[in-house]
């Protein structure tokens, strides 16, 4: 889940990125960490499943549902239902959804939708974030399928950029450069987060270059939700009247990936890795 300076519903502009500069940014602990692996673990078996299983005719709440029992039958709680309000334990964004589309019994999944599932969990204390796009019944247009592929390739350059001693824009960057090489723009609206007792903590991840937040340098032990949201159109995004969904606004695909990635001294460890559950 992601939001602009860790504030789900607030419009662009207006954040708690300030009060969270105070609070300064966690380095995890070992015991820590493998508390995190944990809760991390189940946000990836979690998406791994559903899609896994997830095809035409289901609908978003379908989903919804059964990511909460997953994640409740492995032990932790849904990380995002009742948090700021929000009523469900994944968002699910639908082909110009960009991000927070709520579950709906209504909405029905189509052949070669592009689908955003995110979600995540909340176990001993501590919190795992992590988004896919699918494409729904395997297939989707040659132009929606690049458009995954770029953003889940974005993903990947920027974390391989993360290790002690390289910088948050470095990451940034990368992701950015990424995805204008695709010909897609980056979603300025919404950051990444760091992310580990609290859902969002400091500091903001930027998927651009940017001076509007300090070049944080990257230290061993700070635990950051990477999460680029490529659009396949204009970058601009506007907010639906349910206060939470927002899409883009040209009615253009978007697609998104996020990982909660660990930063160490040689580089990093992706702990809601789904190739190793």
């Amino acid at each position: 889940m992601n939001i602009l300076s860790n504030l789900l519903p607030q419009p662009v502009g207006q954040s708690r990125a300030k009060k969270q500069q105070r609070r300064g940014i966690e380095l995890k602990s070992k015991r820590e960490i493998d508390i995190m692996r944990q809760a991390a673990k189940i946000v990836a078996t979690v998406l791994k499943e559903i899609s896994e299983t997830v095809e035409p005719g289901m609908t978003t709440a379908d989903l919804d549902a059964y990511a909460e029992k997953r994640i409740r039958e492995m032990g932790a709680t849904p990380s995002f239902k009742g948090y700021h309000g929000f009523p469900a334990s994944i968002c699910a964004s639908v082909n110009q959804e960009v991000v927070h589309g709520i579950p709906n019994k209504k909405k029905v999944l189509c052949l070669g939708d592009v689908l955003k599932v995110d979600t995540g969990a909340y176990f001993e204390g501590f919190h795992g974030d992590s988004c896919i796009t699918i494409a729904v019944g395997g297939e989707t247009s040659p132009e929606a399928a690049h458009l995954i592929r770029a953003a889940e390739e974005s993903l990947y350059k920027g974390i391989e950029q993360v290790k002690a001693g390289n910088y948050l824009l470095d990451i940034a960057g990368a992701i950015e450069d990424c995805v204008k090489a695709n010909g897609f723009s980056v979603v300025e609206d919404f950051t990444g987060h760091g992310v580990g007792r609290n859902l969002h903590e400091e500091p903001s991840v930027f998927n651009f270059r940017t001076r509007e937040m300090p070049n944080v340098k990257l230290r061993a032990g700070m635990t950051l939700a990477i999460e680029p949201i490529v659009n396949q159109g204009s970058r601009h995004t506007k907010i639906l009247s349910d206060k939470w969904t927002a899409v883009t606004v040209d009615n253009s695909l978007s697609a998104q990936f996020e990982h909660t990635v660990l930063v160490t001294e040689e580089g990093y460890e992706i702990l809601t890795d789904r190739t190793k559950v």
